[in-house]
């Protein structure tokens, strides 16, 4: 389906041109010649973005912002004038207006702002159906994601939450691991108690168990009082064991103990105390590898695996990239007080080809570092680190990062022959499957399955 698109001036010349331009590049194009006509149909009709006069009778463009404002309407306004300045094109950004156009403009200008528009209302949507379809099941407020590995994940957080079986969560860091916990915690009947969490690799080992377990008041030099310990503060709720993996081998046998019992003992008390705890734990190593080489005990990697959840990593999901992006603008928009508004294209194939390895984090650092050397209203490439800029080959980085399964390292590989072959051939499918050497049949298929976007 064409997109739509509303063109709002008082001028006939101007209506036509664009009218023209527009319906040439594939654009259905809907004309009105003043104000109140263009909130008129915006308010009662769908479009893709509008490009709207400053100045027209009965309502100028800042009024009609001003109304779709109130009528909540979410297509993007695309304001043009001939008395352009910047201190006008700073009030119409904003009063809510998405770009600005200053007359006389070329036609490729207006269809580039146009697409930009246009991708950043898609992205938005597809934000908010994710929002609504997953919150209809499980609240994972926080886990931005559209990808079939991620809404993988979020089916299997809905059947486990319940339970109070324990969770072990594995995945490279940056990956979301606590995020997980929290919503395993908070989709539960223990949602109202406690959610604990604790790395069990920042703490210093004689201090942990005291830590996890409490003390008796004299149990050891400093111990001027008895304190209670996560377990204890926990109880009722849940408790998220990061980095289990780092745990002592004294502490695993304890641990054990509280999965097997359900009771604790304070360092220094003789008589055990009963709680109630739901153990998620998390782990970027390989617990079933560390069992083998005798540093983690196997029983205990049993009781934590009952209920597994494996986070992929970014460069495996990424299509994930720009719902996280679009979400990483809004939220720094709103804490450091700036304006940007999106991201050009080019700095959104970096940012895609970029294989991260340390993942969501390392993008949402990125995104605040490029939002806050930004000098315009868009992020551009310049504004990012000089190892994403300079490192384009995803399939390097992928070998890289130590990746030794065959079957994703084949995948990441046609998935970036594939985008190759679509650009060297400006996405004709036809002759991109060709230089493949696949059938036409068989790259729509990898292109469904690996959701290139096109």
């Amino acid at each position: 389906m064409n997109k739509r698109v509303l063109v709002a001036d008082d001028e006939a010349e101007i209506r036509y041109m664009l009218e023209l331009h527009l319906t040439r590049e594939g654009f259905d194009v809907v004309t009105v010649a003043n104000g109140t006509d263009a909130v008129a149909k915006l308010t009662k009709e769908s479009f893709d973005a509008a490009l709207c006069d400053l100045v027209m009778p009965e309502l100028d463009g800042i009024d009609v912002l001003g109304a779709l404002k109130v009528a909540q309407c979410d297509t993007p306004l695309i304001l043009m004038s001939a008395h352009a300045d910047a201190e006008t094109a700073l009030e119409a950004v904003q009063k809510g207006a998405f770009d600005y156009l200053a007359k006389p403009f070329r036609t490729d200008e207006v269809l580039f702002r146009l697409r930009r528009a246009m991708e950043r209302k898609a992205l938005t949507q597809e934000v908010r159906r994710l929002r609504t379809a997953l919150d209809k099941d499980v609240d994972v407020s926080g886990i931005i994601a559209g990808s079939k590995p991620m809404q993988a994940v979020f089916r299997t957080i809905g059947k486990v939450a319940e339970y109070k079986t324990t969770v072990l969560i594995t995945g490279e860091s940056g990956t979301g691991k606590e995020l997980v916990a929290r919503a395993l915690h908070f989709n539960s009947n223990r949602r109202d108690g406690p959610y604990v969490a604790v790395n069990c690799g920042a703490i210093p080992a004689n201090l942990l168990e005291s830590e996890l377990f409490g003390h008796v008041r004299g149990a050891f030099t400093d111990a001027t009082r008895a304190r209670k310990g996560l377990f204890e503060e926990a109880d009722g709720g849940s408790l998220f064991l990061d980095e289990i993996g780092e745990l002592p081998h004294p502490l695993q046998v304890k641990l054990l103990r509280v999965l097997q019992e359900g009771e604790i003992r304070r360092v220094g008390d003789s008589l055990p105390r009963s709680v109630d705890v739901r153990v998620i734990a998390a782990t970027v190593r390989d617990l079933a590898d560390d069992v083998t080489q005798g540093v983690f005990r196997q029983d205990l990697f049993y009781r934590l695996n009952v209920l597994p959840i494996h986070l992929p990593p970014l460069r495996e999901r990424q299509v994930d990239i720009p719902l996280l992006v679009e979400h990483f603008l809004g939220r720094f928009n709103e804490c450091l007080g700036v304006g940007i508004h999106g991201i050009e294209p080019a700095t959104r194939k970096l940012l895609t080809r970029y294989a991260w390895p340390g993942n969501v984090r390392e993008l949402e650092n990125t995104i605040e570092r490029a939002m806050v050397l930004a000098e315009g209203e868009t992020v551009n490439p310049e504004d990012l680190p000089r190892r994403i800029r300079e490192s384009q080959d995803k399939i390097r980085m992928t070998l890289a990062s130590g990746e030794l399964s065959v079957k994703k390292t084949m995948r990441i590989v046609e998935e970036e022959l594939i985008q190759r072959a679509l650009e060297k051939t400006s996405g004709n499918r036809t002759r991109a499957a060709e230089l493949l050497e696949i059938s036409h049949r068989a790259l729509l298929y990898k292109i469904k399955d690996y959701q290139i976007d096109l």
